[in-house]
């Protein structure tokens, strides 16, 4: 796994050669060299093994997505910030199933650093709110439902937001 800034340094010695062999008059691979460096700077915002994760996931396939996961040792160096939260809301949605009071960390950590789209802190505060029912933490699951309904602006979680709030009121 490499650091992440190792990824922008790769990208800097390309395109310097690129503009090298522009010079040279080697209009082709001056050009080539320069999207070529793409790759590294996109790679510096998405990191690789998230996406694959995410791709994991698309299919259900929760071990494989843990799988890729696993191979990003470090991620405070590996990633950046809105990364680290996407890290952490990859592993609260794979633990949720076995272990609630790591997946209530997990997704914590990932609000704290930033998640980019709102479906996706929408599922995460949706997620804690149904940690906190589990706990009979009621205002608490009230505050982050209403929250949840506030960022789902495509109605995508409407069904399993009035489904937790129905049984709220049975508590």
């Amino acid at each position: 796994m490499f650091h992440k800034n190792i990824k922008l340094v790769l990208a800097a010695l390309i395109i310097a050669f690129g503009i090298y062999q522009f010079t040279e008059n080697n209009i082709g691979n001056g050009i080539f060299l320069l999207l070529f460096s793409t790759i590294f700077i996109f790679l510096y915002f998405k990191n690789e093994f998230i996406l694959l994760a995410f791709l994991k996931l698309r299919k259900q396939d929760f071990p494989g997505a843990q799988k890729w996961l696993a191979h990003i040792k470090n991620p405070e160096a590996a990633l950046v910030k809105k990364q680290q939260g996407y890290f952490n809301y990859l592993h609260g949605l794979m633990v949720s199933q076995t272990n609630l009071n790591e997946a209530e960390r997990y997704f914590k950590k990932a609000i704290a650093l930033g998640l980019s789209m709102d479906q996706d802190l929408a599922l995460a505060k949706l997620q804690l709110a149904g940690i906190a029912m589990t706990r009979r933490r009621k205002l608490e699951a009230t505050n982050l439902l209403n929250e949840a309904k506030k960022l789902d602006k495509q109605n995508m979680l409407k069904d399993q937001i009035k489904m937790m709030k129905d049984q709220m009121k049975k508590m």
